[in-house]
């Protein structure tokens, strides 16, 4: 049944931003190629190379994933209809549905021959599915001393890769606001870093984008996600001779009521920046906010910080 709408809520849909901007399908690839740029001169330069290679396994994840790699539909029915992020991290990381994305990450990641992540992956290859599970719900959850810090790149990549890939692939996906700003509508994950666009329809909005499968949802502008309050709030940036603190592409927006910061990446200012990149390229910025009493609320699943 068709539903007429008035002149007043006609106005009303033309104006509202669009909610969800999903993330393309070559995006592992995309990312790669641009920590692969961002890693020359970098003193970071090994991990953004180690990430970079991980990520051209995540999009042969996305590409060919594993056998019986989607969900159950009637289980994806059932959260829309209650208002329930469909991928729910937090539930799905506890069964195996992902554990076969890890497996073929284990058997496809052409390993470069350093000790230190030869013991990580035989770590990970010898663990049993328990173990596997445990670990990953500590990343997810943010409980960063329970994991072992080498593992979570690799863990990371194999739960972005399945979650990204359910994301992408499943149709006619209806997804409603979480119940925090900073929340995915798609997973209930936290989001990693803002991404301010710069074309289209798109053109001036607010992005987050989800620390695990990459979905984007529009928040205001000048608005905390964490306390949703505007008022105080600063945005820092690197010290950095080839932009005016205003037309720096990462800034953080800080927030005096909550202490806490998110970065944001302004698309106007570097067209091929991409959030995660952009965050693990800039970690020093990250060391700088922690030094002035800022917290972080935004995890990367390729780093564990140290502490809780």
């Amino acid at each position: 049944m068709a539903t007429i709408l008035e002149p007043g809520q006609i106005e009303a849909a033309a104006s509202s931003p669009p909610f969800l901007h999903l993330p393309p399908n070559n995006l592992f690839t995309l990312r790669a190629l641009r920590l692969e740029r961002l890693a020359d001169e970098h003193p970071l330069a090994d991990y953004l190379r180690l990430i970079a290679g991980l990520c051209h396994v995540q999009q042969r994840l996305m590409d060919d994933p594993p056998v019986a790699a989607m969900l159950d539909p009637e289980r994806l029915r059932v959260c829309v209809e209650h208002g329930l992020p469909p991928f729910a991290a937090d539930s799905l990381v506890r069964e195996d549905v992902w554990l076969p994305y890890l497996e073929a990450l284990l058997q496809r990641y052409p390993a470069p021959p350093q000790p230190a992540i030869e013991k990580a992956l035989a770590t990970l290859r010898n663990a049993n599915t328990g173990q596997r599970k445990a670990w990953a719900i500590a990343l997810v959850s943010g409980q960063y001393s329970l994991l072992p810090a080498a593992l979570a790149p690799f863990l990371g990549a194999a739960l972005q890769a399945a979650w990204s890939h359910w994301l992408l692939n499943t149709p006619n996906l209806e997804l409603q606001r979480g119940d925090s700003l900073s929340q995915c509508p798609a997973c209930g994950s936290p989001a990693m870093a803002g991404v301010i666009h710069h074309r289209g329809k798109y053109n001036g909005l607010r992005y987050l984008v989800c620390s695990l499968c990459a979905c984007e949802w529009h928040v205001v502008r000048v608005k905390c996600v964490y306390c949703e309050q505007s008022k105080g709030l600063e945005y820092v940036s690197f010290e950095d001779d080839r932009h005016a603190a205003n037309q720096a592409p990462l800034r953080a927006e800080v927030c005096p009521g909550c202490n806490s910061y998110l970065k944001l990446i302004y698309l106007e200012n570097d067209a091929e920046a991409e959030a995660l990149s952009a965050d693990l390229s800039s970690l020093i910025l990250d060391m700088r906010l922690e030094q002035e009493g800022y917290q972080r609320l935004s995890p990367n699943l390729m780093l564990a910080p140290g502490g809780d």
